[in-house]
């Protein structure tokens, strides 16, 4: 699609501006290159660590909206999208996550996971309409846009805020503007090192953010046990072995009694935990597991009275 010079739009965003650190990389050797990418890379955790307070609130959004019986949606263009994609489709098998809890929203849909799909992230009526036909308004919608600007994202925010979900806009640009969200999550990540190639430090921060924002909320839902993910499925030999050996660490038992407790409790981890650290069988377990709406703790507590 060829576009006028009336349909450009410059955004102003500081992961549109020159980077002066890295003028003339193209003159480097390959390791002073590497070299320049490592140091404006180590300024990416800093930016995240800046926007804690209001990524803490986004999580507590997320974790209302779930135990309301809502959903998550993340919505995404380009790099944004596809690392939303990623990060949603690993809460299936690392947490026993419902699939349709977390919901990602990629603009240009499937087409667009392994390459750009054209003019996809202007379609602002797709973003809506994505989220109308699917939203509540118990959801949660986090959208990704580095640029803090992009219309795919913005459109759907704004759609969520009319039929009532809470919002949360993920953001590189300190300065986006008036937003549709309820919480604003600026990491500012400064200049690229490639100017305007936000699939570096921008969609570093952008990963870094989503894995702590959606393993936050599983803690939150009781999907953690201490740092254990007692929720995981073992759908394989690996992942069996996996378990046993969360079993182990968690209770201190042997691997012969970790496995016996695990077949015992139909390889429901979680049973098995509660089961080795209360001395109550596996079906008084995975009752106090039930009231305690999956918590580990809480049915543990109820167990010893």
């Amino acid at each position: 699609m060829n576009l006028s010079r009336d349909h450009a739009i410059r955004v102003a965003s500081p992961t549109e501006q020159t980077n002066p650190h890295t003028r003339d990389i193209d003159l480097l050797p390959t390791l002073d290159v590497l070299q320049l990418f490592n140091r404006e890379d180590r300024t990416v955790p800093e930016a995240v660590g800046r926007v804690l307070p209001e990524l803490a609130e986004a999580v507590d959004l997320a974790v209302a909206a779930l135990r309301s019986g809502g959903r998550v949606h993340y919505v995404g263009a380009g790099t944004s999208g596809r690392l939303a994609v990623l990060d949603a489709a690993e809460l299936i098998p690392t947490f026993n996550a419902p699939p349709d809890w977390f919901v990602a929203h990629q603009a240009g849909g499937p087409d667009a996971y392994q390459q750009a799909v054209e003019n996809a992230e202007d379609d602002e009526d797709a973003g809506a309409r994505e989220i109308r036909a699917q939203g509540s308004d118990k959801d949660f919608v986090l959208g990704l846009a580095a640029s803090g600007r992009t219309p795919y994202v913005i459109s759907a925010l704004t759609a969520a805020k009319e039929i009532g979900a809470s919002t949360a806009l993920l953001t590189s640009n300190p300065n986006p503007g008036p937003v549709p969200a309820d919480v604003v999550i600026a990491a500012d990540t400064g200049p690229e090192p490639i100017s305007g190639s936000t699939r570096m430090k921008a969609g570093t921060a952008q990963k870094l953010v989503l894995t702590s924002f959606s393993t936050a909320v599983m803690i939150k839902l009781g999907r953690v046990y201490s740092n254990f993910m007692v929720s995981m499925l073992a759908t394989n030999a690996k992942l069996r072995g996996r378990t046993i050996t969360i079993l182990q660490e968690a209770t201190g038992a042997s691997e012969d009694e970790c496995s016996d407790a695990l077949t015992a409790a139909g390889e429901d981890l979680k049973t098995a935990l509660v089961h080795l650290l209360s001395g109550a069988d596996v079906e008084r377990s995975a009752a106090a597991l039930a009231v305690a709406d999956g918590h580990v703790r809480d049915a543990l507590r109820s167990l010893r009275g």
